[in-house]
């Protein structure tokens, strides 16, 4: 026969099980990686002895300011996770606790998931040049862009690729930088016809960029509560969906004129 229990035989009998799950995962690794503010990159100016983006077949300007691309540092693949370190990321500001498959691609080895990230990163650069010279008008202008950034794997720079390719090619517009001086930092993929997608792990990219200096995170619009969830004090948040709405925004912001969007 089956007999009834009362909420306090219930919540005993769970006690047991409940326990014994919770030391189970304390010693079982878990399918998480842990990631911290990663190092950021001035895409206008030099990574580890390398310029970053070398253009040739045009005149380039001299630029001031910064525009910094931004990354996370997660713990590698192959690295053991386990609930004490979850745990312990919970309560921490400054790193945080990712599905593995949201980081890196299920399934695949150390090596195959480099290669992958390589080919991320080569397929962005292209797609940020595309969109830069696009969005001049000068596809067809014979201008070669080689870009460099040593260690850093993935899509997630190509806003800032093209900003920085825009700003050595043309700046404002009118003789200014896009920068106003200032060191604008940001995040974002980007397509060919200049359309920004999101990246994943801006609360923490936000933090590296005011660790390094930024006053201005650029970020796609669809990430605009994330990037409010831990903002640091003092760095200002402007949404975009585009190259163009970044460009006009930065110009605004500049020359202050004409309204800055806001997160």
């Amino acid at each position: 026969m089956l007999s009834r229990l009362t909420r306090p035989q219930k919540v005993a009998g769970l006690a047991v099980p409940v326990a014994a799950l919770l030391a189970t995962a304390g010693l079982a690794p878990l399918p998480f990686s842990v990631a911290q503010p990663g190092m950021t990159a001035d895409v206008l100016g030099e990574n580890k002895g390398e310029q970053v983006i070398t253009i040739s077949g045009a005149p380039v300007r001299e630029t001031s300011g910064q525009l910094r691309m931004t990354t996370i540092e997660a713990t590698s693949p192959d690295t053991r996770v386990d609930l004490p370190d979850v745990i312990d990321s919970w309560f921490s500001t400054d790193r945080a606790v990712m599905p593995r498959d949201s980081v890196y691609p299920s399934g695949d080895s150390v090596t195959e998931i480099e290669q992958y990230n390589r080919e991320q990163m080569e397929a962005s650069q292209d797609e940020a040049t595309r969109a830069a010279l696009n969005y001049l008008d000068r596809a067809d202008d014979g201008i070669e862009v080689t870009l460099e950034l040593a260690d850093v794997g993935g899509p997630s720079a190509g806003l800032l690729f093209s900003l920085g390719i825009v700003d050595k090619l043309s700046g404002d517009g009118s003789g200014g930088d896009l920068t106003g001086g200032r060191v604008v930092a940001g995040t974002g993929t980007i397509d060919e016809d200049g359309t920004v997608g999101p990246v994943g792990g801006v609360p923490l990219k936000t933090q590296a960029a005011k660790r390094d200096g930024a006053t201005v995170f650029l970020v796609p619009r669809d990430e605009c509560s994330d990037a409010r969830a831990e903002l640091p004090k003092g760095l200002r948040l402007i949404p975009v969906t585009t190259l163009k709405g970044a460009v006009d925004a930065l110009v605004a912001l500049e020359k202050g004129t004409g309204k800055v969007p806001a997160c």
